[in-house]
């Protein structure tokens, strides 16, 4: 295993790419100039030969999922031993999906009416994630825009459908149900 470079924006990140790949990329979803999921995005269409670690200190229940539907193959906690990082690692390198092993058992349990978290999720688009990720640690319409880049009309948009999709009738159970499924994964 060998570091072949390091960068702090992702402006240096995308330059860095386009000088070398690597096999594997670990990366932050808070590198400045550039949202995590848009740049995992932006990865896998750019670079699809390109394995991406998410290395966070964002909780991994929260944010795993939208990390691994926008294309990365694999989310692993600031927080996780050197000897997980390094197995991380490999299991990417060698075409494998990492995630720890209580969102993998969460995944792979059903929750209420016996259906599959995974699957509730899946009927979410990654923008949806995004935004129900953010309703849920309480930001607002504007802040949500701004965060996602996309019009306050937009967010309004995805919460309609979200709404829809989780069944519920309110804003407030909207939140208490994205909570819901962050509590099913830890």
């Amino acid at each position: 295993m060998q570091v072949t470079s390091r960068v702090g924006s992702g402006t240096q990140l995308f330059s860095q790419l386009e000088k070398d790949a690597p096999d594997v990329l670990i990366v932050e979803l808070d590198l400045p100039q550039i949202n995590g999921i848009n740049a995992i995005r932006r990865i896998k269409q750019e670079y699809p030969e390109v394995k991406t670690l998410i290395f966070s200190s964002h909780p991994e229940e929260m944010y795993a999922l939208s990390a691994i539907k926008a294309g990365a193959a694999g989310y692993i906690s600031k927080h996780t031993d050197s000897e997980t990082l390094e197995k991380a690692i490999y299991q990417v390198a060698r075409g494998g999906i990492y995630l720890n092993r209580k969102i993998t058992e969460k995944l792979n349990s059903g929750i209420s009416r016996g259906k599959s978290l995974i699957t509730k999720f899946k009927k979410l688009s990654t923008r949806e994630s995004e935004v129900l990720n953010l309703l849920s640690s309480g930001k607002r319409n504007k802040d949500i825009a701004e965060a996602l880049d996309i019009n306050e009309k937009t967010v309004s948009t995805y919460k309609t459908r979200l709404l829809k999709k989780l069944k519920v009738d309110n804003v407030a159970d909207l939140i208490t149900q994205s909570r819901l499924l962050q509590l099913n994964v830890t």
